[in-house]
């Protein structure tokens, strides 16, 4: 249709005479129906699953699961390989801080604390696990020990669990007093009580321990986490210090 304006003709289309509003009302219409066939093609691609949710599926839990459980079993060997070796750090620091202290003990009285004998090497002192002696290092005697002026050569922590105690001084019971290593077995502790600066090597002789008799003071070691190795403080008792059964101990002399 052509509608003469002053100077200008335009063509308009039937639809340009339909009311504003009933325009808006076909596109309202048009809209809602197109709406929900969108709606449909994503159900059909997808599924019916809620995104809104934000759930897993039982496949996706045990699948997250799964993965966490394998790399759990990758970084434990790893974590108790650190946890081990610093427990033989802790061990080397606690043989070396007992030397020191018996040798200071030495130093300030001119003996070491414990009774003097007259005989071989094999008669010096050993212990494994002397209340005794841990008191008499510590001060706490006073004139009444060894210890007579109640200096404390040595200050190791009281163990946390006294039923069961590692890492330092047991507080109950038979193991009051006796220091515990970080796995739980007393310190074996040798000093040369008959002076004439010579211990037997509890270990076999030129296997990681040194000599078969060493020109020492005192002694101190481990039996490690297995708990075998040198038990006592005889010569050669322990068997060579590179077995599978020693060659975890800890000791002060290396």
């Amino acid at each position: 249709m052509l509608i003469k304006t002053g100077h200008v003709r335009r063509v308009c289309s039937p639809g340009n005479h339909r009311p504003l509003a009933l325009r808006k009302e076909i596109m309202r219409d048009y809209a809602a129906r197109v709406k929900p066939t969108a709606v449909t093609r994503l159900t059909q691609m997808f599924g019916n699953r809620n995104y809104k949710s934000g759930g897993f599926t039982l496949i996706e839990l045990l699948v997250v699961i799964s993965i966490i459980i394998i790399l759990m079993g990758l970084l434990f060997p790893a974590f108790k390989g650190v946890q081990d070796q610093a427990k033989r750090v802790q061990a080397k620091n606690d043989v070396t801080q007992i030397v020191t202290a018996i040798n200071a003990f030495y130093t300030e009285y001119g003996q070491y604390p414990c009774g003097a004998q007259g005989g071989p090497d094999s008669n010096d002192y050993f212990t494994a696990g002397d209340a005794v002696l841990m008191d008499n290092l510590r001060g706490q005697f006073g004139a009444s020990g060894l210890n007579t002026k109640g200096i404390s050569f040595l200050q190791p922590p009281i163990a946390k669990d006294p039923s069961a105690p590692r890492s330092g001084i047991g507080s109950t019971g038979s193991t009051a007093g006796i220091y515990f290593d970080p796995w739980g077995t007393p310190y074996r502790i040798k000093m040369d009580n008959n002076y004439n600066n010579s211990l037997e090597n509890p270990y076999t002789a030129n296997t990681g321990a040194g000599f078969s008799v060493m020109n020492l003071g005192a002694m101190v070691w481990s039996i490690g986490k297995d708990g075998k190795g040198a038990k006592a403080g005889t010569i050669g008792s322990g068997g060579a210090k590179n077995s599978a059964d020693s060659d975890d101990d800890v000791i002060s002399w290396q």
